[in-house]
């Protein structure tokens, strides 16, 4: 098997991996340099880096390297220690190199307005793959939005359509409360990695409202980036794409400042108290 097509197949299925390679040998290892070896998220392996217990220590940090979605360097030293039998008793040194494989994340931004033009290019950029769905086609379409692999124009289409994973980021940007309710009661039970809204703490609080006389309970919107975006004092569509997708990296990169939705949710209770 070519691990390399093996990866390739596995980003665009929308699958997580860590790809442990050996990058420095001294003395006697029973592999050899450059050796690899994959591991998928379900734990089947690819290749091999020599077997015995280091492998199987690699392999379980491989599982810590995908959660993290940071890479690890490991050095053992074999040394002939008894802790590394199973054909492994040889006298060396060996570093390994382990490096989480990981999907193109996915954009859909919701609303084919001016602040998604700017977030859809400023997220493009920054490496996301983009999708765009407005019920408009005016609003919604390749000339308007020219980095989008996926355009939509109907809700419903996009609902049927898009199946958000660990992988997908859900903005919302309608033209209207209407609307992005409508949206977010959709996202929300979806398993995307981020749902934000845009709008004021008083329009989400109303949107929750309403959509909790709907069945929704308050515990699901505990996950909903709203209102979306970095504190930057953002004005113009521009900054205020700027502080949309900065917060998209924050959770993509499981950053401490993706932490302050926690603050956003305990600001609409006591909202919700005066």
């Amino acid at each position: 098997m070519d691990l390399f097509e093996e990866i390739v197949k596995m980003r665009r299925a929308g699958q997580r991996g860590a790809l442990a390679t050996i990058v420095h040998t001294n003395g006697s290892i029973p592999s050899y340099e450059s050796s690899r070896m994959l591991v998928r998220e379900d734990g089947s392996l690819a290749g091999t880096i020599g077997g015995g217990c280091v492998e199987a220590e690699v392999w379980a940090a491989a599982k810590e390297v995908m959660h993290n979605e940071a890479p690890r360097k490991m050095v053992f030293n074999l040394n002939n220690e008894a802790s590394y039998d199973n054909g492994l008793i040889c006298g060396g040194t060996v570093e390994i190199f382990v490096e989480p494989i990981l999907p193109q994340p996915m954009l859909y931004l919701f609303g084919g307005g001016h602040v998604s033009m700017a977030v859809a290019k400023a997220a493009s950029a920054a490496g996301f793959a983009v999708g765009v769905i407005d019920d408009r086609e005016a609003f919604a379409n390749p000339q308007r939005f020219p980095a989008a692999q996926e355009v939509f124009t109907g809700y419903d289409e996009a609902f049927a359509k898009i199946h958000p994973n660990a992988s997908t980021y859900l903005v919302i940007v309608t033209r209207g409360h209407k609307e992005d309710m409508r949206v977010l009661a959709w996202a929300a039970r979806t398993d995307a990695r981020y749902v934000g809204m845009i709008g004021s703490k008083r329009k989400v609080l109303s949107v929750y409202k309403a959509l909790e006389k709907e069945g929704y309970k308050p515990e699901e919107f505990e996950r909903i980036y709203a209102p979306m975006g970095l504190e930057i004092g953002a004005l113009s569509p521009e900054e205020i794409a700027i502080s949309i997708v900065a917060e998209l990296i924050a959770v993509r990169r499981n950053a401490a400042s993706a932490a302050h939705k926690k603050v956003k949710i305990e600001s609409r209770s006591a909202l919700g108290t005066r």
